[in-house]
């Protein structure tokens, strides 16, 4: 079962719209919402026992902590005995019960977010909706939190829905990442699925850093034997999936590859890996490889090779063409 969906897409796409209307804070103007199995379209947001962070802390300034995570519970049918019980709880689960007389003010930013996913928790929830809850956080406190939410969400098994225009957070946090583009869902699945298997160009380059080189396919015509490029508009290749070709190297894979020649641009370490930006012809074409042949530098020429399995194919729609 899926516990955690993400929406993910550039701005403006209508992530957060649709989380809005999941939450009841904007009408469909067509369609139906399910939380489980029951129709909640026409439900009121408070009826529909969700929870929701949003990308801004939104605490309290002049409460404490416990304050902030006892304010969700104040309209709710709960006796301060039970109420006392979550919070603690609440703070526990979150490593917080140390702060509960604090106020935001005296908070780190990490802190500060801890609580507002607190005064999510703090209710139970059939649901949790974030809507970009670790953007304000800087890049280390972000890849922290990241993975303590995951944890988290594990451990609380609550149906979790995320919008983010991250796609390291996406693939990271994801049980099923569904891509949006100009309000349209672009595809469905699991983080492996819409990483390896595209439905189109659009996901296919939006996912993935480097993103994935696009090309002609007439410069692959004569590659690999047995391959038919009719009715292709567009072929592309991960970075990770273009190799150098090692001066006297004969091809490991049966000649089932194409080859391309080109002058190297840049040579970019990365610690791990490095990435190298090659011009063929016009095209540019990004490897990310392990280990840097000794022999390549800026200005120096190169063949790549591209395995012929590793190669998707694009219609003129845009569409992968299996």
């Amino acid at each position: 079962m899926y516990k955690r969906q993400v929406l993910l897409g550039p701005s403006g796409c209508g992530k957060s719209t649709t989380l809005r209307m999941i939450a009841g804070l904007e009408v469909p103007t067509e369609g139906r919402i399910e939380i489980g199995s029951e129709e909640v379209t026409e439900r009121l947001p408070q009826k529909r026992d969700l929870s929701m962070v949003f990308q801004s802390y939104a605490l309290y300034p002049h409460k404490t902590v416990r304050g902030n995570l006892a304010f969700p519970l104040e309209k709710m049918d709960i006796d301060d005995e039970k109420a006392d019980e979550r919070i603690r709880r609440t703070a526990e689960l979150l490593e917080i019960d140390g702060l509960l007389d604090n106020k935001p003010g005296q908070l780190s930013g990490g802190q500060r977010q801890r609580v507002a996913l607190g005064r999510t928790i703090v209710r139970e929830p059939k649901a949790f909706l974030m809507d970009e809850p670790l953007s304000n956080l800087d890049a280390k406190l972000r890849v922290q939190t990241r993975s303590e939410l995951r944890s988290l969400q594990q451990r609380l098994g609550t149906t979790t829905v995320y919008v983010t225009h991250d796609q390291e957070e996406a693939m990271s946090l994801a049980d099923r990442i569904a891509v949006m583009n100009d309000g349209e869902l672009q595809q469905v699945g699991t983080p492996k699925e819409v990483y390896e298997n595209p439905a189109n160009e659009f996901v296919a380059g939006f996912l993935g850093e480097p993103s994935m080189n696009f090309l002609d396919p007439d410069r692959l015509a004569t590659g690999a034997s047995n391959d038919s490029f009719t009715g292709i508009a567009t072929v592309g290749v991960r970075p990770e999936d273009v190799a150098i070709v090692e001066e006297g190297r004969q091809q490991a894979d049966g000649g089932r590859s194409y080859e391309l020649g080109g002058e190297v641009l840049v040579v970019e370490p990365l610690g791990n890996a490095y990435e190298i930006e090659v011009d063929c012809g016009g095209d540019r074409v990004t490897a990310r490889l392990r280990d840097r042949p000794g022999t390549v530098s800026p200005g120096s020429t190169v063949t790549l090779r591209l395995p012929a399995a590793a190669i998707h194919r694009f219609g003129t729609d845009g569409e992968v063409i299996e």
